[in-house]
């Protein structure tokens, strides 16, 4: 009896199917609501925790109704987005003739857009037609020649690194000069969670369910612990461009961490781009460590984003943020606040923050169509007075 016991309970522990991928230092995100409940429900919802999301019919935004499934290349070419039993797919057809078909597997973004994956065996592709938010339409991929239809866009590991909390690439058999990257499927963990930004968290929940009395954080880095350079470099780890290369996993960072430890050397440091010439994708902290908002205060990302609460796009929030500095009694409050009236408690980031057309990407609704800026809200924290002017015109006509 004593030995059947024991074998029972080996067999339970090896076939655990909750096992974290990243190791067993890491508890999942679900062992996170028992005590944080109203924190964890708030995230599911922000644009972090979706970043990614399996594809399915009520997690991607574009239509799949006839009349509006379809993008058009030319006369002879086109892509339609069918919605059938067994999933969604694009679909592309040659003068009428279906060509290739793969299924919507990964969605990736949901803010501004869309763009979607597909498993090929144990690489995945990005599929031609994204969904495109300020058109509500699809449109071709970003960077996708709108003469042709294409499947083969392979989607590395770095891509996952800031639009994910894990998967583990498997060791590479190079068979040709372009070497193709291949994932443990099972491993992904879509999204954001909550260990990718707070670090491993198996012995923090292990000692506080043994000791729930204890309400001091233990065996777990606390935000408030880390140096505003330690709190800039763990968002910095994905809102800091592609310009470097990194030279280890943006999955070992953890809180605490130093990003140049990340990075290859820069030993051309003069040669920089100025911060004003920076694109605004992807390049949130560049931009905003060449603010005199930053340079010349203890603020960083924190100080005006709550990311556990889904507050993007909400103007007047923010100006709040803004003017907890800049107070209306102190030296650094607006200069144009008499003629800009009330409403400047209700707008700062229009003017000091405008939104910004993405040099790196741009899409298209057709392939005779005009490509469509992809704008995106500078970190570049200064006056811009041609925005200044339009937001004052803009008054002046109400």
């Amino acid at each position: 009896m004593p030995l059947i016991f024991i074998f029972s309970q080996c067999g339970n522990l090896f076939s655990k199917e909750e096992a974290d991928p990243r190791g067993n230092l890491y508890a999942g995100s679900a062992s996170c609501v028992k005590c944080h409940s109203d924190v964890y429900n708030n995230y599911l919802h922000t644009a972090h925790f979706q970043s990614t999301r399996d594809a399915a019919d009520s997690t991607i935004q574009g239509n799949f109704m006839d009349g509006h499934n379809s993008f058009t290349f030319n006369d002879s070419l086109k892509v339609v987005l069918e919605k059938r039993a067994n999933g969604l797919f694009q679909v592309g057809y040659v003068n009428g003739k279906k060509q290739q078909e793969q299924r919507f597997d990964i969605v990736f973004g949901g803010v501004k857009a869309e763009t979607y994956l597909y498993w090929k065996d144990s690489t995945t592709y990005q599929l031609p037609i994204s969904y495109f938010k300020r058109l509500h339409n699809w449109t071709n991929s970003p960077g996708y020649d709108t003469t042709r239809i294409d499947f083969g866009r392979m989607i590395g590991k770095r891509c996952f690194e800031c639009h994910s909390s894990y998967i583990k690439q498997l060791p590479g058999q190079v068979q040709s000069l372009a070497a193709v990257v291949k994932f443990d499927k099972a491993t992904l963990i879509n999204g954001i969670d909550c260990e990718r930004c707070h670090g491993p968290s198996a012995n923090h929940v292990n000692f506080h369910s043994d000791y729930p009395e204890e309400k001091n954080a233990k065996y777990i880095a606390t935000y408030a612990s880390l140096s505003r350079q330690q709190k800039i470099d763990m968002c910095a780890s994905c809102h800091s461009g592609n310009n470097s290369m990194p030279v280890r996993s943006m999955f070992a960072f953890k809180p605490g961490d130093t990003l140049s430890h990340f990075l290859e050397t820069d030993y051309y440091p003069t040669v920089r781009t100025d911060a004003a010439q920076l694109d605004v994708h992807g390049n949130q902290s560049q931009m905003l460590g060449a603010s005199q908002c930053f340079i010349q205060s203890k603020m960083d990302c924190n100080t005006c984003h709550n990311t556990h609460v889904k507050d993007k796009g909400n103007v007047a929030l923010y100006s709040q943020r803004c003017m907890s500095c800049h107070k209306a009694d102190g030296h650094n409050f607006c200069k144009m606040a008499s003629k800009i009236g009330v409403s400047i408690k209700n707008n700062c980031v229009d003017c000091h923050m405008p939104e910004r057309p993405s040099a790196i990407i741009a899409v298209q609704t057709s392939a005779q169509g005009r490509a469509a800026p992809y704008y995106v809200r500078t970190h570049r924290i200064a006056v811009y007075p041609q925005e200044v002017e339009k937001v004052l015109s803009f008054l002046n006509k109400k």
